[in-house]
């Protein structure tokens, strides 16, 4: 059986979720089939392999289902094991890059999407600002777990860097929408140096949606 028969990704282009799984696959040099999914109309397949929560991404890998975006991070990272490590080989560094990318999740990118529905503006500015103080924090964890290096993993990207890397489309969003900056040379200058060379990585550019595709996605969610 051919490797691309064994491994399928059910997502939606749009989705920073699935996008992790994708630069995570294009890392390992996984061939894969990918299944575009319709967020009006979920297939089959989805509601069969993800029926506790129905959502997208779920990888198949030799028709065994697995969902969550970090979760499935993780099993890649360890079944394909001879290329490039996601993760961190110590307990302790695991733990953090894990920790940061709960906090992008949790805290992070649900404040940066709570932006869009603001509408009074005192209370868009506060959620700016917000976003701003996250991005400072991992501003500072970038220049702790680098070492000098170009990513969060060091010299290759890490999990980190595609918990954060794979919002940085809809981070442009909002600033464009906004006409604000969120990663600038005052704020987070490493970062601001970090997002061109993720977004530039071989692993990445081919599957980063650009801008102007999400901010016209954008627009017919709003008229939803």
């Amino acid at each position: 059986m051919s490797m691309k028969s064994e491994v399928k990704l059910l997502g939606a282009w749009p989705s920073p979720y699935v996008l992790r799984v994708r630069i995570a696959l294009n890392m390992k040099s996984v061939e894969y089939e990918f299944q575009e999914e319709k967020l009006s109309s979920k297939s089959q397949l989805l509601l069969q392999s993800n029926p506790i929560y129905k959502k997208i991404p779920v990888l198949i890998h030799k028709d065994r289902p697995l969902c969550e975006s970090l979760i499935i991070v993780q099993y890649v990272d360890d079944v394909w094991s001879s290329a490039s490590p996601i993760l961190p080989s110590h307990p302790y560094h695991r733990a953090i890059a894990r920790f940061w990318a709960v906090y992008i999740d949790q805290t992070l990118y649900p404040t940066m999407k709570s932006i869009r529905g603001a509408s009074e503006e005192d209370e868009k500015k506060r959620l700016i600002e917000e976003v701003r103080k996250g991005l400072a924090l991992l501003e500072d964890v970038f220049k702790d777990s680098s070492k000098g290096k170009g990513f969060y993993g060091g010299d290759h990207i890490g999990l980190l860097d595609i918990a954060l890397g794979s919002i940085l489309g809809w981070l442009r969003v909002v600033e464009t929408m906004n006409g604000v900056k969120l990663l600038d040379q005052s704020n987070t200058p490493e970062l601001l140096k970090w997002a061109e060379r993720f977004s530039a990585h071989a692993a990445v550019k081919d599957v980063m949606p650009e801008t102007e595709r999400l901010l016209e996605f954008s627009k017919t969610l709003a008229k939803g």
